[in-house]
């Protein structure tokens, strides 16, 4: 199984309203340095805040303005996580001409995924998409959308130990799909676990994340902003005064300041082609984050909207 979501630009959530703070440039603590987190395996410093691209880098040649600003603005803000599939459509292809095109790829962490994973067969699908990214080697590769609770790792480790990868591991963003995640987690024990979860969608929270930390498997959150649902929730509505003292200085800071605020999270992997929103996106990662009681507070702000 893959998973397409269809995108939902902010301005089109938000009906082209970008006033009453819903759409700041970025967060009062902008000043500081993006903020990182160590990868759980190895201890490497990740930035908190990266770019998704199913369907916003799904272009043609002559569409890849959008895309290349948002891989500048990403990368000069301090970021450096791109994640991607050969299922993405063009992504995978349109990632490895902005990366050779700009010289920008020594400075990115690339991921991406494995659609079929049969025993034997990751290695030429790996380098299918090796060819399409223009690299020698991914940071990330994982397994998409695991279903089998006893789905083996070996031939994706094997790769790893070959240096066509740094890092391994998996991922879903279907519920039914859960236990399979937690089975593989919990006994294979993979550098990175990529889930669905959002401010209104928190089932992750119950045994995902727990098993994650259990684990020592950094998670990169998918469909952080919830498929434009919470923007489309916060239309004409001002942030909450109480906002800053976080350092939140827009709804998009906000819903992803949230996320990052759970110790499980390493990383936020928000879609998007629009540099504007690329850069209001990595203000998430900047300066003060909210507390487990703030977290509760804005859950409850969100679900009284």
């Amino acid at each position: 199984m893959t998973d397409h979501p269809v995108p939902i630009s902010r301005r089109a959530a938000l009906g082209g309203f970008a006033g009453a703070g819903l759409l700041l440039p970025r967060a009062a603590g902008a000043q500081t340095a993006l903020r990182t987190r160590p990868i759980p395996h190895g201890g490497e410093a990740l930035p908190v805040v990266g770019v998704g691209t199913a369907g916003v880098f799904d272009v043609g040649p002559n569409e890849r303005g959008g895309p290349a600003a948002v891989v500048r603005a990403l990368l000069a803000g301090g970021g450096t996580v791109i994640d991607t599939a050969g299922s993405y459509g063009e992504s995978e292809n349109v990632i490895g001409a902005i990366l050779a095109e700009t010289g920008l790829g020594p400075k990115s962490f690339v991921a991406t995924k494995l659609e079929e994973y049969r025993p034997g067969g990751e290695k030429a699908e790996a380098e299918g998409s090796l060819a399409r990214l223009r690299l020698k080697r991914v940071d990330l590769l994982m397994l998409h959308n695991v279903t089998d609770p006893n789905q083996e790792m070996g031939g994706l480790n094997a790769l790893k130990a070959e240096g066509l990868c740094r890092y391994t591991g998996i991922t879903t963003t279907y519920k039914n799909a859960y236990d399979a995640a937690e089975a593989i987690t919990r006994r294979a024990r993979p550098d990175f676990l990529e889930i669905d979860y959002a401010l209104d969608n928190r089932s992750a929270e119950s045994r995902l994340l727990p098993a994650a930390m259990a684990a020592g498997t950094g998670v990169l959150v998918a469909l952080p902003l919830g498929r434009g649902r919470l923007f489309r929730k916060a239309l004409g509505k001002p942030l909450p005064g109480w906002a800053a003292e976080f350092d939140c200085g827009s709804w998009a800071q906000f819903f992803l300041k949230w996320l990052i605020g759970h110790p499980a999270v390493t990383a936020v992997i928000p879609g998007t082609a629009n540099p504007a929103h690329m850069r209001d996106n990595l203000g998430a990662g900047h300066g003060r984050l909210p507390d487990a009681k703030m977290r509760a507070r804005m859950v409850q702000h969100i679900e009284s909207l």
